[in-house]
């Protein structure tokens, strides 16, 4: 009943929707290119039937950075379509792989949007990252005989309580959905939502290959920046740049030569961020526009671009999470952490609270609760280059401890009949002389006749 009100009403929304688009693109021509896409209108795939990962946005599709990697090299010639929700995720995966995969848009969550997507790219598996549940979507694929898992999983506890409100929505979804989750914490807020096939495999960010490019981005910046201080507030939010603002007039008193870069979770919103660090009367200059910080009077580098942010990162002298000053639910400190980066963040870490707490309880990261707590903390790492070498260390050995995540995952996606087994180096010789169905292509009704059918 709850599933058949919420098809209905997906339906009658689809009016709004178009609204809502048009609106987005107005307020955000990011998202013109592709916008076709999230009515399901996507390009028609040829050949073998595609692995489809979904990664909604920034954080998403760096944690799938190496699942796609690993999949190039376990399912050679297999074809990859990375769908995403956010223009900067659909960016990520352009910049860090280009035209090894394809990059879509995820569609909207109503039958004729999932409908159009299925029929048109017919994957033959979906895999879904961290807290990504659509109904619409999933009963498709499932009509469509695609097998579906939900990778990294986490739940932070609105989502808990969002997803509780209509579990009679959700439970008969997760009841036989196969879930990698990230913590035994997540497993058992999944288990109450009435999942039942649930592993804890760890996160599979923490096999990101060591990031050689953003180091040696890293230190070319710090060459041109010269021996300033340097700050990285990175993945910030409205409101979490004027609480920078005062950080940083508070530690300019004793470090007057200290650098703020400034990386907005979305680059968009360049132009207001440039308003708010103008009226604290700030010098600054924007990344965007080809500009460079200049000695003495420019307080403020704004990084208003995507992509660069593991490079900044890799310079910096102390790293600040975004996302926690404001509740949001924070970011993920892994990035920071994985280039010897020990991070600081605010009181709202939810999205990432057992990664945060296990980086404190190794000495790893520093949490604070507002403003003069942040100041004093970035001041005594300054003031110390033993201290935040040392917890930067220990963040980066952190991060090495935890890798093995990706190989379990893996393997349990063939295990859960997700994903069929590598082909061997001498089958894939055999099957190039006498070509049989290839990974990807089991027989399966294709998604065109299962649509055709509801």
């Amino acid at each position: 009943m709850m599933s058949r009100l919420y098809w209905l009403l997906t339906i009658l929304l689809t009016p709004l929707l178009w609204l809502y688009t048009l609106w987005k693109i107005w307020r955000r021509p990011s998202y013109r290119p592709g916008w076709r896409e999230r009515f399901g209108w996507v390009p028609q795939a040829r050949g073998r039937r595609p692995i489809w990962i979904h990664a909604v946005s920034v954080g998403e599709s760096m944690a799938a950075l190496p699942l796609l990697r690993a999949l190039m090299e376990r399912y050679p010639g297999q074809p990859l379509v990375v769908t995403s929700t956010t223009p900067t995720g659909a960016a990520t995966i352009r910049r860090h792989l280009g035209g090894q995969v394809s990059s879509l848009y995820l569609p909207y969550d109503t039958p004729g949007a999932v409908r159009r997507f299925l029929r048109r790219q017919n994957p033959c598996a979906g895999i879904f990252l961290e807290t990504e549940i659509w109904p619409n979507l999933y009963r498709a694929a499932r009509r469509a005989r695609i097998p579906l898992a939900l990778l990294n999983a986490r739940l932070s506890r609105s989502s808990q309580r969002g997803y509780g409100r209509f579990s009679a929505l959700f439970e008969p979804l997760l009841r036989d959905l196969p879930i990698a989750a990230q913590s035994e914490k997540d497993a058992a807020a999944f288990a109450r939502l009435g999942a039942r096939r649930v592993t804890v495999l760890g996160q599979i960010k923490t096999d990101l290959p060591e990031p050689e490019a953003a180091r040696q981005a890293g230190q070319a910046w710090r060459t041109q920046l010269g021996d300033r201080p340097l700050w990285v507030f990175a993945s910030t939010h409205a409101g979490e740049e004027e609480l920078a603002l005062d950080v940083l007039k508070l530690l300019r008193r004793e470090f007057p030569d200290l650098l703020l870069v400034l990386i907005p979770r979305h680059p968009e919103r360049g132009d207001a961020v440039v308003t708010t660090i103008r009226a604290a009367a700030q010098g600054c200059r924007r990344r965007s526009r080809g500009e460079a910080p200049q000695p003495g009077e420019t307080a403020v580098f704004l990084i208003d671009t995507l992509g660069e942010v593991l490079d900044f990162y890799a310079a910096a002298d102390v790293v600040t999470i975004g996302g926690s000053f404001v509740p949001v639910g924070g970011h993920n400190p892994i990035e920071a952490a994985v280039l010897g980066r020990a991070p600081s963040f605010g009181p709202h870490m939810e999205n990432f609270a057992a990664v945060a707490q296990a980086l404190v309880e190794a000495q790893a990261a520093f949490p604070t609760r507002g403003a003069r707590d942040l100041a004093r903390q970035l001041g005594n790492l300054l003031r110390e280059p033993g201290l935040r070498a040392a917890a930067g260390e220990r963040a980066a050995r952190w991060v090495r401890a935890q890798r093995g995540a990706l190989a379990a995952t893996l393997e349990w996606l063939t295990r859960e009949a997700v994903l069929p087994a590598p082909r061997t180096p001498e089958l894939r010789r055999a099957e190039t002389e006498d070509p049989g169905p290839a990974a990807g292509d089991r027989a399966q009704p294709a998604a065109e006749d299962a649509d055709s059918r509801n």
